[in-house]
């Protein structure tokens, strides 16, 4: 099948989605995502970041899709047109989900340790506003200690869902998940369990926002300063591929490797 993005022209396989034809082009034409994940089924489509407009439906069906379809769960069809960083309906619904988001999402940048690899701050830099239309009070959580390994900080949540569908299809026994409903949603654990597994670390490799974040890192330096390195260790768990990032001769951080949409290559144990 033929799909053109933004004027770029691509054959694709049967089923495949208008982002991933997009992330095949690369460049510009990609739109960001929040929520989807390749490695994780059925995540995408609760973000609406990545909305695009279909300007032909399809040789078969030309006739263009009257509302921006989720780029990241609609299928691409043969012919198919589409347009993302070249329409102004796009450009102007990206910046209307930005503004969402942060309604509740604290800019602590300053203080946050996913500053430097963080994706809302990247959607922010592109189409945030200087100021708020939001006059009400952000919602807050108290603290909660969820373990030994992440921190959890529920403020800066978007509830995208990635954590909750790594806990449920890579680890054997998942203690936590969304609670509440609404505006009250949030994620925490099933009657104050602690998340202590194995494959627990991934749930902070996959967070795109500052909600989830690692214990042994907190506070110690910005990703800026480390210099990451591809490492790897005969491990009788998981692939034993990681990014060690370093600083000066001290290893700081150990994590999965991640591609340059950010998702990680292969999920890792925490040994």
């Amino acid at each position: 099948m033929k799909v053109t993005i933004d004027g770029h022209e691509i054959e694709v396989e049967p089923g495949t989605t208008i982002l991933q034809a997009a992330r095949m082009i690369g460049g510009e034409v990609v739109p960001p995502a929040m929520c989807y994940h390749s490695k994780l089924k059925g995540s995408g489509g609760k973000c609406r970041c990545c909305l695009s407009e279909v300007s032909k439906g399809s040789e078969a069906d030309p006739r263009p899709m009257p509302k921006l379809m989720a780029s990241c769960v609609t299928g691409c069809m043969d012919g198919m047109e589409v347009k993302t960083k070249s329409s102004p309906r796009v450009q102007e619904a990206q910046k209307a989900v930005t503004e969402f988001l942060l309604i509740n999402h604290p800019l602590d940048c300053p203080v946050c340790d996913q500053a430097g690899e963080c994706d809302l701050q990247n959607l922010s830099f592109e189409h945030g506003k200087s100021e708020s239309r939001f006059i009400e009070e952000k919602r807050t959580f108290e603290p909660e200690d969820i373990g030994p390994n992440i921190q959890l900080h529920m403020n800066r949540c978007i509830l995208c869902y990635r954590c909750v569908m790594v806990a449920d299809q890579i680890t054997d026994d998942r203690v936590h998940g969304v609670m509440d409903r609404g505006d009250h949603s949030n994620i925490s654990t099933c009657i104050s369990h602690a998340i202590d597994n194995e494959f627990s670390g991934n749930m902070i490799d996959v967070c795109p926002v500052g909600a989830l974040t690692d214990k042994t890192f907190r506070f110690k330096s910005r990703v800026w300063f480390n210099k990451p390195y591809d490492a790897h260790r005969d491990c009788p768990t998981c692939s034993g591929k990681t990014t060690v990032w370093m600083f000066g001769d001290e290893i700081q951080r150990v994590t999965g490797r991640k591609d340059e949409f950010h998702e990680i290559d292969e999920f890792i144990c925490n040994s």
